[in-house]
């Protein structure tokens, strides 16, 4: 069997014109399922045909059209007719556009919007942007070619060039206010890392953020450091997106880096960031694991492991408190029992488990003694259901930064270009990059178990 698909346009007037975009041949049976509809190569030729007649017809109504000129209001006639390649999603087109001269001033009039550079749509951009955003560019481009009739601009350094573009052309987003101010808004601020390819260091310092309420409206932010991107800025808008009114004091928290503190600083956030418990519980649980494996070959030795044992945990327990002067026993008592261990021999590649726990020791007790004054009682805060640390961030540092940057990654990065694809990144995911784009997070996401929030 046979069809051909036609596109019929209607004028102002009501009539009606035909056009024959693509002839159609399949199977009149269904013996074989391969046969069943449209295959993909013929739906990428019929989008693209209807897209050249549709095209075509705008540029012959544009034609008609006498502008104004804008020096002298006169109207303008048709000077000559230049052909412009701009590529589209559903394949590339040339548009026949006419330039205008106004016969009073002799000025040149484009007719058009547009700049006459322009040689992609800006949906194309923000799809090509988007797609190189969750995945490879080598990938994204294939993914394009793949599905949809794009015969150009499909080369991975092209998609790495547009991304730049869309990212230095990202609009500020003026949040609509909401009807009353957010009561409470946490902001979370960690920093990781991704390969470098700039000469004299090998890795680059990516700073990430969310911003939340508890209603669950939630914006993520990021930045590679020693940038143009501020932080600062990113954080005050994202502030604003989640309805920080006058009244409101957000309540930051950061792993104890004095920089971080200074970008919160910036920002307008005040108050005296807590202490992550994420990381002061990954201490603790390091400590934990080397107090297990100390050994108790002799009495001395065993009732020593058993009293750094039970005074690891109460640490924990002190620190989970908000507790920092009894955290400092704790340690002094597993201090005064450490001398048991002495002469201890460790294995042929690994030191011994005295001296491991005695640097876990020392360097707990150092993170302790800057960042005491930080502490706060994790213990009330998780009971009423509020935020003890930066887990979400943490979160948000694999799915924004290390699953697209780093993780199963052999690329290194410039500084301008990893700082580029990640505010695209912070685009999509915040459903700021364009129409259609629409915000990934939902308040379901947001409500972390309790457990969970404590671990």
């Amino acid at each position: 069997m046979a069809w051909i698909v036609r596109l019929v346009s209607i004028d102002a007037e009501g009539e009606e014109h035909g056009t024959d975009v693509m002839r159609i041949a399949r199977p009149g049976d269904l013996t074989d399922l391969a046969g069943l509809g449209l295959t993909l190569a013929e739906g990428k030729r019929l989008l693209a045909g209807v897209q050249r007649e549709v095209v075509a017809a705008q540029a012959r109504l544009h034609a008609v059209r006498r502008p104004a000129c804008r020096g002298c209001g006169a109207a303008c006639r048709v000077k000559d007719y230049r052909q412009h390649a701009v590529a589209t999603p559903f394949g590339q087109v040339a548009v026949r556009l006419p330039r205008f001269r106004c016969a009073a001033c002799a000025t040149t009039e484009a007719g058009v919007g547009w700049l006459s550079h322009a040689r992609s749509t800006p949906e194309l951009d923000r799809l090509r942007a988007q797609l190189s955003a969750l995945m490879t560019y080598r990938t994204a481009a294939a993914v394009l070619a793949q599905l949809l009739p794009v015969d150009a601009g499909a080369d991975p350094e092209t998609l790495r060039r547009h991304t730049f573009r869309v990212a230095e052309r990202l609009p500020v987003p003026t949040p609509a206010k909401p009807a009353s101010p957010a009561e409470a808004i946490v902001v979370t601020l960690d920093s990781t890392f991704v390969r470098s390819c700039e000469a004299g260091e090998r890795h680059l310092e990516v700073r990430v953020g969310n911003v939340e309420t508890a209603s669950g409206r939630r914006q993520v932010f990021g930045a590679v450091a020693k940038t143009d991107t501020d932080p600062a800025a990113l954080i005050r808008r994202s502030l604003g997106a989640v309805g920080c009114a006058e009244g409101t004091a957000p309540t930051a928290f950061t792993d104890g880096c004095p920089g971080l503190r200074r970008i919160l600083l910036r920002a307008g956030v005040d108050g005296l960031p807590i202490l992550d418990w994420f990381h002061l519980g990954m201490r603790l649980q390091h400590l934990t694991q080397v107090a297990g494996g100390l050994s108790c070959d002799g009495p001395e030795r065993a009732a020593a492991k058993a009293v750094i044992v039970e005074e690891v945990e109460r640490l924990r327990w002190r620190l989970w408190h908000g507790k920092a002067k009894d955290a400092g026993i704790s340690i002094e008592r597993i201090r005064a029992v450490m001398r048991h261990f002495r002469g201890e021999l460790g294995g042929r590649r690994a030191a011994a488990p005295s001296r491991k726990l005695w640097t876990a020791l020392r360097a707990l007790n150092n993170y302790l003694v800057g960042q005491s004054d930080r502490l706060v009682d994790y213990g009330a805060r998780h009971r009423t259901g509020l935020r003890v640390g930066t887990a979400l961030t943490e979160g948000t540092a694999n799915f924004l930064v290390n699953r697209r940057m780093a993780k199963s990654q052999q690329m290194r990065w410039s500084r301008h270009g990893a700082d580029r694809l990640l505010q695209v990144r912070c685009a999509v995911y915040n459903g700021t990059l364009g129409t259609g784009f629409g915000q990934r997070f939902c308040a379901a996401n947001d409500l972390l178990p309790r457990v969970a929030a404590a671990a």
